[in-house]
């Protein structure tokens, strides 16, 4: 992966327990590496359902560092490829329960902020996935169709029900449900404080380097300063499983892309959704998308993503640029009084995506005693909240209830991410992110 994720996101900073950098040899009963929402989420349970199990938060910076912190804090419900792909591929009952499990993550997120009682711009609205485009229609109708057979409660928006909610010029839009915006490093913060509170260890700027199975029982995680040694291990490092040679399968590192603006006037404010706090995703993939925020600034995204691996800093600079500049002029697209709006932050983050829309979930092969965690493919913030508590179950030895979701497995499929194959693996996202802008 190249550097770092650039920019300020419009999360500010937030209180965070102690976390001293791990120096010599520590030990505990579970280790978690990655202090983001999916890692956090499976040590506050695991405290939770367990009192007494000692457990230890190894993160590489500190947390909220990752995507958990550089999200925009759209909380919706959707998971895996849309709903007609997933029927065709899985079969209609496995598609269903997807869904319903996408719908109850968001739930347990609300459930979460009302338990941590955090003030993270918590908004409870609709999502509506739109379209201004023919593609963007026929991407709908599939979905919509696919929704109807499933005996699922997604309504269909004509241009006259979405001007009810967002008055933007939209053709279609399907009208997701529960969901709700917020701020992402807020809820980050607060649950690790929760998770300290529950006497959850944490050690800052410690990035694991290795991971070997232990002399006698669990994993022997290598930092730079010490070793800790552990009975069990969750791995939430998302796409960092590909510097780390996890046999996971590729979670490929996408650079994604959001800007936020100064406080909008009153107008457009009310025109876009504000009130209500509506969120706006295109049915067209890396299509822009946006959301209100509660001091009536604008918050804008997607549009644009890049593959990161083997770019120079002044390639991938340039990259950021101009997709932050598509993004500003896109969003002065939404309402006439955008036009001179001052956009105050830009920022980007990484994600990881799989060959086959999917995340990872499960045992890593190899390792006894150790999980992994890891490619949301965009929809981490439901997501890793209800894979962290699926993996605390999982440690702990309870029954799983119903049958195993489609990503509750050890590996994605392998992508090339070396030579020639890189390049034209890029050459796809690049093509996406074209499309995308011309169907806008």
């Amino acid at each position: 992966m190249t550097g770092r994720p650039a920019g300020t996101p419009y999360w500010g900073p937030a209180e965070l327990p102690p976390q001293p950098q791990l120096h010599g040899v520590v030990t505990a009963d579970v280790a978690v590496v990655g202090a983001g929402l999916a890692g956090l989420s499976c040590a506050y349970h695991l405290a939770e359902r367990a009192p007494g199990l000692d457990i230890a938060v190894v993160d590489a910076e500190h947390p909220a560092a990752g995507a958990s912190g550089r999200g925009t804090g759209l909380l919706g419900p959707r998971a895996g490829p849309a709903l007609d792909r997933a029927v065709r591929r899985f079969g209609a009952p496995t598609a269903r329960r997807m869904h319903r499990a996408s719908q109850q993550a968001v739930r347990d997120v609300l459930d979460l902020c009302a338990r941590l009682d955090v003030p993270c711009g918590l908004r409870p609205g609709d999502q509506l996935m739109a379209t201004r485009s023919p593609a963007g229609l026929v991407a709908l109708a599939r979905q919509a169709r696919a929704c109807r057979e499933l005996g699922l409660d997604v309504p269909v928006l004509t241009p006259a029900g979405i001007r009810e909610r967002v008055g933007v010029p939209y053709r279609a839009a399907l009208l997701h449900r529960p969901a709700a915006t917020l701020d992402p490093a807020a809820l980050t913060c607060a649950l690790a404080r929760a998770c300290a509170d529950k006497g959850v260890r944490f050690y800052g700027r410690s990035p694991l380097l290795a991971l070997r199975p232990g002399d006698l029982v669990g994993p022997e995680l290598v930092l730079p300063h010490g070793r800790l040694y552990a009975g069990q291990a969750v791995l939430a490092v998302n796409s960092a499983a590909q510097a780390l040679d996890l046999p996971v399968g590729t979670i490929l590192p996408l650079e994604v892309y959001a800007v936020a603006t100064e406080p909008i006037g009153a107008a457009a404010y009310e025109a876009l959704g504000g009130r209500a706090g509506h969120a706006v995703v295109d049915a067209v993939p890396l299509a822009p998308y946006f959301r209100l925020l509660p001091d009536r600034g604008l918050v804008a995204g997607g549009g644009t993503a890049t593959v990161p691996a083997g770019l120079g800093a002044p390639r991938l600079d340039a990259l950021r640029e101009r997709a932050w500049a598509r993004l500003e002029a896109w969003l002065r697209s939404l309402h006439a009084d955008l036009a001179r709006v001052r956009v105050s932050h830009r920022w980007s983050g990484r994600i990881g995506m799989t060959g086959d829309d999917l995340p990872v979930v499960g045992p890593v092969p190899g390792f006894p005693d150790v999980w992994y965690v890891g490619g949301c493919c965009g929809h981490g913030l439901a997501l890793s909240v209800a894979h962290g508590a699926h993996v605390a179950a999982a440690l702990l030895g309870e029954p799983e209830s119903g049958e195993p979701l489609p990503w509750h497995r050890s590996r994605a499929p392998r992508l090339p991410l070396r030579g020639p194959g890189r390049l034209l693996l890029r050459g796809y996202v690049d093509t996406l992110g074209r499309v995308a802008r011309h169907t806008c």
